[in-house]
């Protein structure tokens, strides 16, 4: 998306508001500029009891777009099943080589039996 591609009050029929003074940006202008270039909100929660630390909470937020996100190197979705179809596919690729081998190596070994006289 780039900038100024959505509307804004102005030309979508709303008055401007006052001309004199700065013209404040809308929640779509805001929220374009935030997912383009990305924001990331850190902080850590730590609960002591008597100079003993009894929990420790670390809490990251990274708000961007895909685009964004990727260009930095965040792509944990990609590899998660439940939000990528191809990683979804491709594990179960593997399970179904898996099991696959699994099941010649049995065969082979019923086989051989067999010859055997087993």
């Amino acid at each position: 998306m780039t900038q100024g591609s959505l509307a804004t009050g102005a030309s979508a029929g709303l008055s401007p508001g006052p001309s004199s003074g700065p013209q404040s940006a809308n929640l779509a202008d805001i929220l374009e500029r935030v997912l383009d270039k990305g924001i990331v909100i850190a902080g850590d929660i730590k609960v002591n009891l008597l100079d003993i630390e009894l929990l420790t909470i670390k809490l990251r937020l990274v708000i961007a777009s895909l685009d964004t996100a990727s260009q930095v190197g965040i792509n944990w979705w990609q590899a998660d099943p439940w939000l990528s179809a191809d990683a979804a596919n491709g594990s179960n690729r593997r399970e179904l080589e898996e099991e696959n081998r699994q099941l010649r190596s049995r065969v082979k070994a019923l086989e051989a039996r067999s010859r055997d006289g087993g």
